[in-house]
């Protein structure tokens, strides 16, 4: 649990230095990517844990991989085309796509809590999209639910394979983005003066993802996207003090439904 709760603590700060650079979300996913991948990978070696983790490179580690990547491939620019708010909220739907995944492929049947309260969460995005204006901000939420769903998969293979090593997963599905990067962009060109806060946001991401993984090995499916949507109070927060977003009315409605579900379902004990 303090796992997956100081993931989603580090992962609410994903908006802010996405919004927070002009670069766009090519350049972003690349300078972001390859300072995550060098960290991590160093991290490995720091630990002599590299070697290993190649060593059980199985099926499941290479599926997580490639969910991972499609995962972050959406997620940077679902920021750029929708607001902090709605991609972090958006993100709340995990639970109930977790559990319904879970529920399908590994037959991890969820508690009648967790249903109620992923049912609630789920209805609590539907009322923070119908709120969006305009088919960028349409696309943007599209992308943040096509990401969620991706972050519920790896959750559910990480509970279904726990000896899926977790850190190198995370580097490879960065490394895996950089030759889209520079065909489909141009990170090259991105503000030198940026550069440092794009590589701090690699950092952030590598100790989110690790932190995350880890976490999610040790919780069932439902549990772990329910604790990960904790950073769903904390993201707006930082979008209004920092980029200056005021959150809709039905971003505020649908963002309590959210919250109070799942406050609910840690009380019961999930």
């Amino acid at each position: 649990m303090i796992l997956v709760i100081i993931s989603a603590i580090v992962f609410s700060s994903a908006g802010i230095f996405t919004k927070g650079v002009d670069t766009d979300a090519w350049g972003v996913i690349f300078w972001r990517g390859a300072s995550a991948a060098a960290f991590t990978l160093g991290y490995l070696l720091l630990r002599g844990a590299l070697a290993r983790e190649i060593a059980a490179f199985r099926l499941p580690t290479l599926v997580v991989t490639l969910m991972m990547a499609a995962g972050t491939a959406a997620f940077i620019p679902a920021f750029k085309l929708s607001s902090v708010i709605n991609v972090a909220l958006i993100y709340a739907a995990a639970p109930f796509i977790a559990a319904a995944m879970a529920w399908a492929f590994i037959g991890e049947r969820p508690t009648r809590t967790v249903i109620i309260a992923s049912l609630a969460a789920f209805s609590g995005v539907l009322i923070i999209v119908s709120g969006s204006v305009g088919e960028i901000a349409l696309m943007g939420d599209a992308l943040a639910l096509f990401m969620t769903v991706m972050m519920a998969g790896s959750m559910v293979i990480f509970r279904r394979y726990p000896e899926t090593t977790a850190a190198l997963p995370n580097a490879l599905s960065s490394i895996v983005l950089l030759p889209a990067a520079l065909i489909f962009g141009a990170p090259l060109a991105a503000p030198t003066v940026e550069l440092p806060i794009l590589v701090a946001f690699g950092l952030v991401f590598a100790v989110a993802s690790v932190t995350l993984s880890e976490g999610a090995r040790r919780l069932p499916s439902p549990e772990t996207a329910l604790l990960s949507t904790l950073e769903m109070p904390l993201a707006p927060i930082l979008a209004y003090l920092i980029l200056a977003e005021a959150p809709t009315v039905q971003v505020l409605a649908g963002g309590l439904i959210i919250l109070i579900s799942v406050i609910w379902s840690q009380r019961r004990g999930g």
